[in-house]
């Protein structure tokens, strides 16, 4: 069995190359090894566009970036920028790597950076095939501490290295400049700070997208039932949702899809009443950042992938359901299926109401 020295830990690179909401529930990863380990620099290996928000906040030192687009390209175009991360990563000269996105690539990737201590999963989440390796000689259990939602696989390093469990939630607070930015924004829209839902209409396939038309019905009814203004976030590429929703939504809302970076995004959500949205990185990120979520469900199972940290209600249609997605859906795949469209704006309505009520008392006492 290896023999681990925690003195000897002076830089730790986590491979995470999925998604925001990924990104963020590692984030408790990442802070539960900072306690352990007082002055380790951690670097993550991510997207680009992750780069700025987990330096920011804190989440990692350093960040080495790849690109999708070119990891999907043609073989020479994914060979030269597998070279290319290699190289970068190596010099580090990194003291242990931590694979939790558990791929092929990143397996690659673990084993080319040959770190002294390297943690991988046992079993992986999908079978290897014969021909595939696990460079890993620090072996985690798939999920740890007796819990099965998916930050918990995230948190399974800790467990393989007898870490304790201290940061059992991300949690992103806002930066201040990012706060006083967002206050001026809420001024120019004549927002009132706890007066306003954040809403994100977006995901990452089309049917996990709750309809437009029933965010719009939900708006009308919120605004009308609370007194309480709607803003739309969402990255750029999100502007077809939003604007259906504005073109159907009697109520005036606030659209700033596209408008602001992930940095702002957790100051952003601090100062909204509630989060109402797909299960998708935002949400995560609304819950991180402290702020009460309404999240909407389809295939995937909120119990797996659900909001944590905050006063949250999930909503799912009930299980199996009539599919109403046709050619769409891939029912053994929960990001490619369409269950979420079955939900009524009713029952986003009631959520919405209920969450309201069961936070009022925290809200009045943190003003």
């Amino acid at each position: 069995m290896l023999q681990i020295s925690p003195t000897s830990f002076r830089s730790i690179l986590i491979l995470q190359t999925k998604f925001v909401g990924d990104i963020v529930l590692a984030s408790a990863l990442a802070k539960n090894l900072q306690l352990e380990y007082p002055g380790v620099s951690i670097v993550f290996l991510c997207e680009a566009r992750f780069a700025g928000f987990l330096t920011a906040h804190g989440i990692a030192a350093e960040v080495v970036t790849f690109r999708r687009a070119m990891m999907r390209g043609m073989p020479l175009q994914r060979g030269r920028e597998l070279l290319r991360m290699v190289r970068e990563l190596r010099q580090y000269r990194f003291d242990m790597t931590i694979d939790i996105t558990d791929s092929k690539t990143s397996r690659i990737l673990s084993g080319l950076v040959d770190a002294p201590v390297r943690l991988g999963y046992h079993p992986t989440e999908r079978r290897m095939r014969w021909y595939e390796r696990q460079p890993a000689n620090v072996r985690m259990r798939p999920y740890a501490f007796g819990e099965r939602h998916y930050l918990y696989r995230y948190l399974s390093p800790l467990e393989a290295l007898g870490v304790d469990l201290r940061v059992k939630a991300p949690a992103i607070r806002p930066l201040p400049l990012e706060t006083t930015r967002v206050r001026a924004l809420l001024g120019k829209y004549r927002l009132r700070p706890h007066g306003f839902v954040a809403l994100h209409a977006g995901a990452s396939f089309p049917g996990r997208r709750w309809q437009p038309e029933r965010f719009a019905a939900a708006i009308d009814r919120i605004s009308t039932e609370t007194g309480l203004d709607v803003v739309l976030v969402g990255g750029p590429d999100e502007n077809e949702a939003a604007d259906k929703i504005m073109m159907a939504a009697k109520t005036s809302v606030v659209d700033l899809v596209g408008a602001l970076p992930l940095e702002t995004l957790p100051a952003l959500f601090k100062e909204a009443r509630l989060f109402v949205g797909n299960e998708s990185g935002p949400m995560h990120m609304a819950a991180a950042a402290g702020t009460p979520v309404v999240g909407l469900f389809g295939l995937t199972d909120p119990a797996q992938w659900g909001p944590v940290g905050v006063p949250s209600i999930s909503l799912r249609p009930p299980m199996p359901c009539d599919c109403v997605g046709g050619d769409l859906c891939r029912r053994i795949d929960p990001s490619k299926a369409c269950c979420v469209w079955r939900l009524d704006v009713d029952c986003v309505v009631d959520a919405v109401r209920e969450l309201l009520a069961r936070t009022e008392m925290a809200l009045e006492q943190a003003v």
